[in-house]
């Protein structure tokens, strides 16, 4: 047998900082971070996309940018912002991804130059996938701006984009430079927004933490009446349980398994199946309800414990059933989100379920029968009710 063989490791280090008023001209967190990753020799080029809606909510933003970097000699902000429509939609229409590359490429943005992303987590997900894949690779920074970007999606290592109808089917595992959390752009979402990112917090809480899952009940009218404080705790506690998580033995997912993803089989599915209406936070929620049902059915978790987590979710004002969350028979809509979630890890299925709250169980096979059950099951919990934004 004749052959070369080759191994290296590649050791990634990024912060997440948590800060408030990002851009005032009297918070130096951000042009310090960049002085101190500065390249000898070179003007760093940055160039800003941005979220409509935070645009929307936030019109001197583009002027804050400018200003706070205008005596920075070292540093050039591109004066053309890219703008994105937030939400599902920036990762569903391939014209997004092409007009972020158009910018980079008209505007000489190289691999020692940054693209900064601010939004919601979809922005981010956009974002982060068109600057890993010009130029094989340009440093990427996220601002995220809602609740389930700062604690979840927005400090994990994964891109992406939606493609031929299905979640996340294009993407990368490229961890950002930075991510900044500003907690003063949470203040002007909606309550559906604020609510449907606590979900995300939730998951990570039943698997990993039960202590944490013990103060989200304490703090469960503090959160749905925004206390600030209390969300503040709520992103920094699951930010940090996220990254420990990553910091394990499979970041970038080369397995079957995926513990964060929780609850995520029907969640993906429910999204696709409502082309997008319902919020990702939101199917999540539901998405955790049925698989919570699902493991106190299959034997493995009490039922008080379901009782405690479905009625927590319902507490926070989040959804536990859809009209769409129906599985009459194998054929189904959902029960295909099975194969779906399967085929986007490779190898054999691989869920997550409950044995207690705190603590998760990979299994390799869900029982339709009791799916169903499940989700009837669910049926009466709470009604769902469309919200409002």
């Amino acid at each position: 047998m004749d052959y070369l063989q080759q191994s290296f490791s590649i050791n990634y280090q990024y912060r997440v900082y948590f800060t408030e008023h990002l851009f005032a001209q009297s918070n130096t967190l951000f042009s310090e971070y960049l002085k101190d990753n500065q390249t000898l020799g070179s003007i760093q080029k940055m160039l800003f996309v941005i979220d409509e809606g935070v645009e929307m909510h936030h019109q001197d933003l583009n002027q804050q940018i400018d200003n706070y970097f205008s005596k920075n000699l070292q540093l050039q902000v591109i004066p053309e912002k890219v703008m994105i429509t937030g939400g599902e939609a920036a990762k569903n229409n391939p014209q997004y991804f092409d007009q972020i590359v158009d910018a980079i490429n008209r505007h000489g943005i190289d691999r020692h130059s940054y693209v900064i992303a601010i939004g919601g987590g979809s922005v981010l997900d956009l974002v982060g996938y068109a600057a890993a894949v010009s130029h094989r690779g340009i440093k990427h920074i996220r601002i995220p701006t809602t609740v389930l970007s700062q604690n979840d999606s927005g400090v994990g290592v994964k891109n992406g984009i939606n493609y031929i109808g299905k979640k996340n089917f294009l993407g990368t595992f490229s961890p950002p430079a930075a991510v900044f959390n500003d907690y003063l752009f949470l203040k002007t979402l909606t309550n559906r927004h604020w609510q449907a990112g606590i979900s995300e917090a939730i998951k990570v809480a039943l698997i990993k933490d039960n202590a944490f899952f013990l103060w989200l009940e304490a703090k469960a009218d503090a959160l749905s009446s925004r206390d600030m404080q209390s969300m503040q705790y709520l992103i920094k506690r699951c930010a940090k349980l996220h990254m420990e998580h990553i910091a394990g033995a499979d970041p970038f997912e080369t397995g079957s398994s995926r513990p964060l993803d929780f609850g995520h089989w029907s969640a993906h599915k429910l999204e696709q199946l409502s082309d997008f209406e319902i919020l990702h936070g939101e199917a999540v929620s539901i998405g955790i309800a049925l698989d919570t049902v699902y493991s106190k059915l299959c034997g493995r978790l009490s039922p008080n414990s379901c009782d405690r987590i479905i009625r927590l979710l319902t507490k926070l004002g989040l959804p536990v059933n859809h009209p769409l969350a129906q599985a009459e028979n194998d054929s189904s809509s959902l029960l295909s989100g099975l194969q779906e979630f399967r085929e986007h890890l490779g190898g054999r299925l691989t869920i997550m379920l409950l044995k207690e709250i705190g603590q998760g169980e990979e299994v390799h096979e869900m029982d339709p029968v009791l799916i169903r059950e499940a989700v009837n099951e669910l049926q009466s919990y709470i009604k769902y009710t469309n919200h409002e934004n």
